[in-house]
């Protein structure tokens, strides 16, 4: 069972990018992993997600901004942000997507994306 810590967060202006990273404490090479988002109050929800081959998944408001990508060498999933909104401001976490046999509901710590002039 993995452990994933997240960083990358910060404060930016509305259209600045971000990259997020997301280091596992485990092996990923065969498993998909997930970038989720949180607002304050609202459950967790999947912004996208990386299968073991490569394939990507996008939320609806994210895509043609957002690519996750994969690195298993380094056990490291990251998520690039471009064209930020307003919007995207929330609390950003990674883990297996929900009902991959791995998955757990056990949350790193996430990295906090404020987008705002």
């Amino acid at each position: 069972q993995a452990q994933f810590v997240e960083s990358g967060g910060a404060l930016v202006q509305p259209g600045w990018s971000l990259r997020l990273s997301c280091v596992s404490s485990a092996r990923i090479g065969r498993d998909p992993i997930a970038w989720y988002r949180q607002y304050p109050g609202k459950r967790r929800e999947l912004v996208a997600s990386i299968s073991s081959y490569e394939i990507a998944n996008y939320e609806r408001s994210v895509r043609g901004r957002f690519t996750i990508s994969r690195d298993n060498d380094k056990n490291t999933v990251y998520l690039q942000m471009n064209n930020l909104k307003p919007e995207d401001t929330a609390v950003y976490f990674c883990n297996y997507p929900r009902g991959w046999s791995s998955f757990k509901d056990s949350w790193g710590q996430g990295t906090q994306v404020t987008v705002s002039w």
